[in-house]
């Protein structure tokens, strides 16, 4: 727009705040005197065409499918096909969680997405005396081959893609997923899903860590080689703003230490001797989609339009699919309340529709219960009905980009943009994001925005309803999901005996080749799958890495 127009516009504007904005306001004030995203960016009464003078569609905005990828990452999105419904779950046994997977499956979803317990994420076997009262009670328990193929019974893997949430033993379940999947006739080459494999978020948000950072992203690393090796359809880290979020970042900070985190990856590979172009193409991203509507439609796009532009201006890139930011999403657990838990419907459908609109290639949605237990089958069905009205009663699937071109979105994915890049510029100078997390600068960062958020909750100026507004009398009344007690001693017994009747001499041998090479230069994951189709076990693996990596101490950030 040239800037006769924009004067033209400019002029109309202040002609509007003297007559019929003033006479407005004069009759009823506004609700407060501030209005902010709640990453803080001041919003203002109305955006116009004089908002955006700067921008430049071709360089800012472009063409679905097209750099920079602003408006998403296919020229037709929805228009061709759904993003992926991929309902999280896991819990007690193999045999349980695989149940609910073929429940889903029968429900309409179209993607696996596995969740954990905590002794497999940190790398011990069930019977472990530092796992009890843990086993099966977040996630399904996986300890040997076994237990994968009780997992994966019957389900097409030839046909469906799964998604893996976990990271320090990303590799060593990779490597069991694989063993199954080829004992069924179905080639590596043929496995399409995603592990999450994201070690420096752990660091920042969630613990489940096991090695020194080194040596962890030598594992990341050594998966990269792997994947675009032998498994081109296979994403082989989900780099995860999501737990970020959880933690209570902003979305711009969101944006800023997931890309960090994405940069820290594609450097230490580089520094592994692999080319950009031959394992970018495999990276993938895990966003939240939180409650305010227009800042995460925003956030996306601004994610995806900065990642491009970093993988082509800093790394090089020349191939397309290397500067995409292909995304999975999933609305946000923090913004879920124990209090009123129906009104947890209502915010998942507005987070889904966020992530929606922002363009995600794959979504779960949380179940109205998750702040009281794990969903129950019913909970699932309503989450999971709610991603299908969307795609098929909503119309917001059948335009590319829907709220492209609106004055406020646009404005506000430049300005998370350019939030995000200076926070990236403050972590290049303190020598990279792997740094910063040592010198405990995004965690400090974190705290303070989880620490003003709760601030503006106990002062009422963000209303969560049932909490700190419009709160009833009532308790919670919804049935609630109990993992069976007898779900550990019963993994126990399973676990004492595939040790009983497996080659033991085998399995002794493939630990100590496993051991050599951690201790070499070579690539883990063979030996990894040689460890894990002679039945040795997650915690067997791990404590044989252990023995030479060594294992992580927090430095505790106050």
């Amino acid at each position: 727009m040239g800037k006769d127009e924009l004067d033209k516009i400019d002029a109309l504007k202040r002609a509007w705040e003297e007559a019929t904005l003033r006479k407005a306001l004069e009759r009823t004030p506004e609700r407060q005197a501030e209005f902010a995203t709640t990453a803080g960016i001041p919003l203002e009464r109305v955006y116009t065409p004089l908002d955006l003078a700067a921008q430049e569609y071709k360089r800012d905005l472009g063409f679905p499918g097209e750099y920079p990828f602003t408006r998403g990452v296919h020229p037709t999105m929805y228009r061709g096909r759904l993003w992926t419904m991929r309902q999280y779950a896991g819990f007690g046994s193999a045999e349980e969680t695989n149940r609910r997977f073929r429940y889903l499956l029968q429900q309409g979803q179209t993607g696996l997405s596995v969740a954990f317990d905590l002794p497999t994420q940190m790398g011990y076997d069930s019977d472990h005396p530092m796992v009890a009262g843990e086993v099966g009670k977040v996630g399904v328990a996986i300890d040997s081959l076994a237990d994968m193929e009780g997992l994966l019974q019957g389900l097409p893997l030839d046909r469906v893609s799964t998604s893996m949430t976990i990271n320090a033993t990303a590799s060593i379940l990779l490597c069991m997923y694989i063993a199954v999947a080829e004992q069924e006739g179905v080639p590596r080459k043929q496995l399409a899903g995603t592990i999450q494999n994201d070690i420096l978020k752990e660091y920042i948000a969630r613990g489940t860590y096991i090695f020194p950072p080194a040596p962890s992203m030598r594992l990341i690393t050594d998966t990269f080689a792997f994947c675009a090796a032998e498994m081109p359809r296979w994403n082989s880290i989900s780099v995860s703003g999501y737990h970020i979020r959880e933690a209570g970042s902003t979305a711009v900070q969101e944006v800023a230490f997931t890309l960090g985190d994405g940069i820290a990856y594609v450097e230490a590979a580089v520094r592994a001797g692999l080319s950009v172009d031959g394992f970018a193409p495999q990276l993938a991203f895990f966003f939240n989609a939180h409650n305010n509507l227009l800042e995460e439609v925003a956030k996306f796009r601004a994610a995806r339009r900065l990642w491009a532009r970093i993988m082509r201006e800093r790394f090089g890139a020349t191939d397309p699919r290397s500067w995409m930011l292909r995304f999975h999403a999933q609305t946000a657990g923090s913004a879920l309340t124990a209090q009123q838990p129906e009104n947890n419907v209502v915010r998942v459908a507005v987070q889904a529709l966020a992530a929606i609109l922002g363009g995600c290639q794959s979504l779960h949605t949380n179940s109205r219960d998750e702040a009281l237990g794990l969903p129950t089958e019913e909970a699932v069905r309503i989450a999971l009905r709610t991603q299908q009205i969307l795609a098929h009663e909503s119309g917001v699937v059948d335009v590319v980009d829907p709220l492209g071109g609106s004055f406020c979105v646009e404005t506000l994915t430049d300005r998370i943009e350019a939030e995000a890049r200076a926070y990236l510029k403050k972590i290049d100078q303190m020598g990279g994001m792997l740094s910063a997390i040592e010198l405990g600068f995004v965690q400090k960062e974190i705290q303070e925005a989880a620490y003003q958020a709760q601030r503006a909750l106990e002062t009422k100026r963000q209303v969560v309803v049932g909490v700190n507004e419009f709160v009833g009398e009532e308790a919670a009344r919804v049935p609630v999901f109990v993992v069976d007690e007898r779900v550990a001693a019963e993994q126990c017994r399973r676990l004492q005996a595939v040790r009983a009747r497996r080659d033991s001499h085998r399995v002794q041998a493939a630990l100590k080749r496993l051991g050599e090479a951690a201790a070499g230069p070579g690539n883990l994951l063979p030996t990894i799958l040689e460890a894990v189709r002679a039945s040795a076990t997650i915690g067997e693996i791990c404590d044989t890495l252990r023995a030479v990596f060594g294992v992580h101490e927090e430095r505790v950030v106050l």
